[in-house]
């Protein structure tokens, strides 16, 4: 059985996690929990965070359709932006702080306690957990705002802990990335590390890339934009991806319970419940995009690509089905990649943070390039189009980053709903069956409505409702 906290991020059902416990409980003895290895225990956070955040099941993640990559066919409360029915801001809110941060902070507590460590073992150690904390801090606040920081994760002293101020939280989150990247000396959890095998370069790569994306999410923040750039300017100075082969990935295996978690919902399960998005796919047609055939299935036909629309009932055989490549058990999780760093930079260049506007095109270009080298799709002329090309694409520059930044990140739901909401492009549709408007966050869990309402209800006012529709502190656009 997991850890019992008596705080309300653990007032859910543990079945919801059962592939999880699987894996966990091979090594976990539960009378003697701080026994539990730390580089165990570091191992299950990571793989929950990648499970979390790769997931298509309704029940714990629909990024893939707030990013209107997808659509659903036969239930579509979720396309629809039906948040509560399935309560699937609890279940995100409980695996990223019950499976997740608080696997983390134990796996600390556990490395610094080793006698058999070197100093510097233990700091490169706590370091890498750092830098999983922090993305997992962050993830949190982008999808729901304020949150539970200071007083979370402590239940002797705090079973219902105060939200924290979303800006203060990243304020904080880049003073800490900050100091964690000076202790990624040496290879840590060395090879039972499941991102990088203990490769310290990579490592610092990623820590570095991560602090450019948190300067990147404020840079449009007016009393933040000394803090943006400061941060920008350091992340690109300590040395951030270079290639697709930087990129922070899980290799799954092909059998069960370590599947990538798409193929339980689109093989394992016998279900076909996703087709690809008509507001996605619409795109991609009108760029003649070369990605379509690696993105999607070409089951309507060579070169034929239909897009579902949006939160209607689709037919599934009517529509484009999901890529093959995404149905392999050993399709690999992404935490982040050189695509999405290239477009920071480009996005960087634009503000004079790190470069010239003039560098922007460049970096533009390196993005989109990554992006079809990950998938394996011949880029030809794609760049050259003027539709594409940095020079002539219509709009300013924000949209020319952020409607292929868009692209680029597919399969990747939350990246690529996040680019939508930083950027403001490329136009969405209403779901044909709501007509409710694109959230622009979760709504907290209902558990926090009613075990936690004091603090709850402060939250609520402090961002200005507690709606899908209210902005977080760097949607300013």
């Amino acid at each position: 059985m997991k850890k019992i906290i008596l705080t309300v991020f653990s007032l859910v059902l543990l079945a919801s996690c059962q592939s999880d416990a699987q894996y966990e409980d091979l090594n976990r003895d539960p009378k003697n929990p701080t026994q539990v290895s730390a580089d165990f225990l570091y191992n299950a956070a990571v793989k929950s965070l990648f499970d979390q955040m790769a997931s298509t099941n309704v029940n714990r993640n629909i990024y893939k359709m707030l990013g209107q990559h997808w659509t659903e066919t036969t239930y579509v409360d979720e396309a629809n932006y039906d948040f509560t029915t399935r309560s699937i801001p609890d279940n995100h809110w409980s695996e990223l702080y019950r499976d997740v941060l608080l696997d983390l902070k134990t796996a600390k507590a556990n490395v610094m306690a080793d006698g058999e460590l070197t100093a510097a073992e233990k700091a490169a150690r706590a370091a890498q957990i750092e830098v999983i904390a922090v993305y997992t801090w962050q993830q949190l606040v982008d999808s729901f705002g304020n949150i539970p920081y200071t007083q979370a994760l402590n239940p002797a002293e705090h079973v219902l802990p105060e939200f924290d101020d979303a800006a203060t939280i990243y304020a904080d989150l880049i003073s800490r990335l900050t100091a964690a990247r000076a202790d990624l000396t040496n290879e840590g959890f060395g090879s039972a590390d499941k991102i990088y095998g203990g490769d310290v370069a990579k490592w610092n790569k990623f820590a570095n890339s991560l602090l450019l994306r948190l300067g990147n999410r404020i840079s449009d923040v007016p009393s933040m934009q000394a803090l943006a750039q400061s941060t920008v300017q350091a992340a690109v100075a300590g040395g951030v991806f270079t290639s697709n082969a930087d990129n922070a990935l899980l290799a799954y295996e092909g059998s069960t319970p370590n599947t990538n978690p798409l193929w339980v919902d689109l093989v394992q399960s016998g279900r076909s419940d996703f087709v690809a998005a008509n507001t996605l796919v619409d795109f991609m047609n009108n760029l003649d995009d070369p990605r379509r055939p690696y993105y999607f299935d070409e089951n309507l036909g060579a070169g034929v690509f239909v897009g579902g629309p949006y939160g209607e009932n689709n037919s599934f055989p009517n529509y484009t089905h999901i890529g093959v490549v995404l149905h392999e058990p050993t399709f690999p999780g992404v935490l982040m990649d050189y695509a999405e760093v290239s477009f920071y930079l480009a996005d960087a260049a634009e503000r004079s943070f790190s470069g010239t506007p003039a560098a922007a095109a460049g970096f533009y270009n390196a993005a989109i390039t990554a992006s079809f080298d990950y998938w394996g799709a011949p880029i030809g002329t794609y760049l050259t189009d003027l539709d594409v090309a940095y020079a002539t694409a219509p709009g300013t520059w924000r949209q020319k980053i952020g409607n292929q930044m868009w692209l680029a990140m597919y399969n990747r739901g939350f990246e690529a709903w996040t680019a939508w909401r930083m950027y403001d492009t490329p136009a969405f549709n209403l779901p044909a069956v709501s007509g409710l408007p694109v959230p622009t966050r979760y709504t907290y869990p209902i558990d926090e409505q009613n075990l936690n309402e004091a603090n709850w209800s402060a939250a609520s006012t402090a961002i200005g409702g507690d709606n899908q529709t209210t902005k977080l502190f760097w949607d300013v656009n």
